[in-house]
């Protein structure tokens, strides 16, 4: 493929598309380019005709093989690795998975060679925690393998940026919390995700009370007892329907922004001994990877620039301040425990900062 539409921002929703099929996507920087072919989909057969010479594994993911000094693994970059003679998926797999850590304790020596391409590397990162896939990658330095889709560090940026989204639906949704409910639906052109507002009360001049609530399959719809999602986000629409009007944006970022098959992995991991930091950082991602700048331009579309935050977390305050909303007031939301989640619950207050 030529690279003439690597910088139009529909390069990168395709390039998303190909990687999650499995197939090898090329991402341009400032300094250069990178084939690249996802680690969790390559087969053997597929990696003879792309020819590896490396792999590319995040900074966090790095940092659990001890392949970053202690001042860089406060603030990972990308790392790559030799490959050495041993270049089959089996060995790129034993390298990104984390699950698979017992049963392969002896990985190493490894070696590790300059990246040349740092925005392109920082990049492609980026472009599989939106297609929820590892953060790892095989890299051939063969300008002739083949990809199957061109993107560009730009394109990846703009890919994800808030003020892309627009609203496209609003309907009245009376539901069991209230039946004066109005449903407010936004999407991007690019990103497939759609995340929605449920408004319920009389708006008036006060400033509302709002939830920002990540979607969680498995605590929203299924009822897992792991986390404690589905009954604060029950617990959040009653508390908003007692006041005087109040907002809950539920938003499409499964996982804290990791998606949900990566979730899953975290869960075996935690079923390992990990808690929920670790397990994220092992896999290869940021402790929090969601974007709250998201709820921000959601809050802005509907002419909202003040709320009263329902949240047990103030890192959500700063973040959502940070981002120009002013938070008048932090309100608690204080829920049971259960034999499962207890542990969750415990490492987000000692490690993540909850008031629980």
């Amino acid at each position: 493929m030529s690279g003439d539409g690597a910088h139009d921002t529909r390069s990168a929703a395709r390039a998303i598309d190909a990687l999650r099929r499995g197939w090898p996507v090329r991402v341009a920087g400032a300094a250069g380019a990178l084939r690249l072919l996802p680690v969790e989909s390559a087969t053997d057969a597929v990696l003879a005709g792309f020819s590896p010479d490396a792999l590319l594994i995040s900074g966090e993911r790095a940092a659990t093989l001890k392949l970053t000094n202690q001042l860089a693994a406060a603030s990972p970059g990308p790392v790559r690795i030799a490959l050495g003679s041993d270049r089959t998926a089996a060995r790129g797999m034993a390298i990104a998975d984390p699950a698979l850590d017992l049963a392969n304790p002896m990985k190493g020596p490894f070696r590790t060679d300059p990246l040349g391409v740092e925005d392109a590397a920082a990049a492609a990162i980026v472009l599989a925690r939106h297609a929820g896939v590892l953060p790892a990658w095989f890299v051939s330095d063969d300008n002739a393998a083949p990809v199957e889709a061109e993107t560009s560090v730009t394109a990846i940026a703009d890919y994800a940026d808030p003020l892309r989204l627009t609203i496209a639906a609003r309907a009245r949704l009376p539901v069991e919390a209230s039946e004066s409910g109005e449903l407010v639906a936004y999407r991007s052109r690019e990103d497939p995700r759609e995340h929605v507002a449920l408004i319920l009360g009389q708006r008036d001049s006060s400033p509302p009370v709002v939830r920002l609530h990540s979607e969680c399959l498995t605590g929203d719809v299924l009822g897992s007892l792991k986390c404690d999602c589905g009954p604060q986000l029950h617990a959040a629409l009653h508390d908003i329907a007692g006041a005087p009007w109040g907002i809950l944006l539920y938003l499409r970022q499964e996982g804290r922004g990791i998606g949900l098959i990566n979730k899953l992995r975290a869960y075996q991991l935690q079923d390992q001994g990990f808690d929920t930091v670790d397990a994220n950082t092992r896999l290869g991602f940021p402790v929090e990877a969601r974007d709250f700048g998201i709820a921000a331009r959601m809050l802005s579309l509907l002419g909202v620039d003040a709320v009263r935050l329902m949240t047990n977390n103030p890192e959500k305050v700063a973040r959502l301040e940070k981002e120009g909303v002013r938070v008048i007031e932090r309100l608690p939301l204080a829920l049971p425990t259960n034999v499962h989640n207890e542990r969750y619950l415990a490492t987000k207050r000692d490690r993540t900062g909850h008031q629980l």
